[in-house]
């Protein structure tokens, strides 16, 4: 069985990477996760219905839009869209999917995660990457590490 850490380091490991669910509200935790990758170095997509351009980049209506491909996903929709989203990544060719949760559901939906593991897709189920990047400082580190120790007991986040 692979880990939830396995799994978030080999969706980091991918450079080039979409974020689905970006807000247009310059505010909103979705634009400080796209700001901390952007400085960390990934070249992200940034994908929103409305499209036109956020942090300088610009966005694209859908997934199946984004030229060159990219590895992976970060899903930050609302739960209700996130099953359409991973179908659609499915349709664009994306092998990772990455189902953000920080505080409530986040994108995590039983109808996603059962799409992700049908379609064989390799995916990091209710986390928040910001406990996976190093560095990312204190209060996300005691998160990350308090996740970490209650999950010993538990299986692994496997599809």
């Amino acid at each position: 069985m692979t880990t939830t850490a396995v799994l978030a380091s080999e969706f980091l490991a991918q450079k080039r990477l979409a974020l689905v669910g970006v807000s247009r509200d310059p505010k909103d935790f979705s634009r400080a996760v796209f700001r901390e990758l952007r400085q960390r170095g990934y070249d992200l997509v940034p994908v929103n219905p409305a499209g036109g351009e956020i942090e300088g980049c610009p966005a694209v209506a859908r997934v199946q839009d984004i030229q060159p491909p990219v590895g992976g996903a970060l899903v930050m929709t609302r739960r209700e869209a996130s099953e359409q989203v991973v179908l659609d990544c499915a349709d664009a060719g994306i092998p990772r999917i990455w189902l953000h949760r920080g505080v409530g559901p986040g994108s995590v939906s039983p109808e996603a995660v059962e799409a992700c593991r049908r379609l064989g897709m390799k995916a990091v189920v209710g986390e928040c990457p910001y406990m996976f990047l190093p560095g990312a400082g204190f209060l996300h580190g005691v998160h990350g590490a308090l996740r970490r120790w209650s999950r010993r007991s538990a299986p692994p986040a496997q599809l």
